[in-house]
């Protein structure tokens, strides 16, 4: 498979291959790795709902879209309490 050249900031790459280094990857190997664990958004949405049948089939689970909406703002809340310490 051909390699691709890609352009970043060189800040971003030091820190890049600094997070690879410290995983004994190359920059490389740790992109490699990085493309192939990351879900696309598509592919988020699909497990999101597929969790969503699963824990309906369940145990009933059906929240409403307010609930839904109230659920993952108090997710985001949660989320930036702790990325703020």
């Amino acid at each position: 498979m051909p390699d691709a050249n890609i352009r970043i900031p060189e800040e971003a790459k030091d820190r890049l291959a600094a997070i690879a280094a410290a995983e004994g990857l190359s920059l490389r190997a740790y992109l490699a790795r990085l493309a192939e664990t990351m879900l696309t958004p598509a592919e988020r949405a699909e497990r999101a709902e597929q969790a969503r049948a699963a824990l309906h089939a369940w145990n009933g689970y059906a929240p409403t879209s307010a609930e839904q909406n109230e659920l993952d703002s108090e997710l985001d809340r949660r989320l930036a309490q702790v990325t703020s310490r």
